[in-house]
């Protein structure tokens, strides 16, 4: 089997992990992916190994790692191993980053579950109401907006420098 056998072309890697040409030559001039391997006529093959580590960039962006972070990692990468603890290092803070959001989102979405819970037991409660006609209305009361749309459960967040809102 040959070398250019495995190797595909940047708009199959493009297509492959979903981003266009363009982005993987920036990712390329940024430093975020080492030197591609090119054709004769300069065109760009990338090899198995480039498209494992692209992946891997990609899943460090889809989780919120800013560009300078992954051009860290790489930089890293691109030393060797004696940078595997450095490596590890920058990957823990990024973990404990990502899920410090996916527990501000679990907080944010369970709000969110509670108040579909309470507007489906209040739609119940006026079906039933309506059926029965055994409820009635004090008209001449009002409500507050916050009274009508009671009970709103909130989630208490303190910020932190380490972990941003939590």
């Amino acid at each position: 089997m040959s070398k250019t056998s495995n190797a595909l072309t940047i708009g199959q890697v493009a297509d492959t992990i979903g981003v266009s040409p363009h982005t993987l030559r920036y990712y390329e001039q940024a430093g975020l992916i080492p030197a591609i391997g090119r054709t004769r006529a300069g065109h760009r093959l990338y090899s198995p190994a480039d498209l494992d580590w692209l992946r891997f960039l990609m899943r460090l962006k889809a989780t919120g790692m800013p560009i300078a972070g992954m051009q860290a990692f790489a930089a890293l990468r691109a030393e060797g191993q004696q940078t595997i603890g450095a490596r590890r290092d920058l990957l823990v803070a990024h973990r404990d980053a990502v899920l410090a959001r996916v527990a501000d989102l679990q907080a944010n979405l369970g709000a969110i579950v509670d108040k579909i819970a309470h507007y489906e037991g209040e739609e119940a409660g006026q079906m039933s109401a309506a059926d029965s006609q055994s409820r009635r209305i004090d008209e001449t009361s009002s409500f507050s907006h916050s009274e009508k749309d009671s009970p709103w459960t909130t989630r208490k967040t303190t910020a932190t420098r380490k972990a941003g809102t939590n």
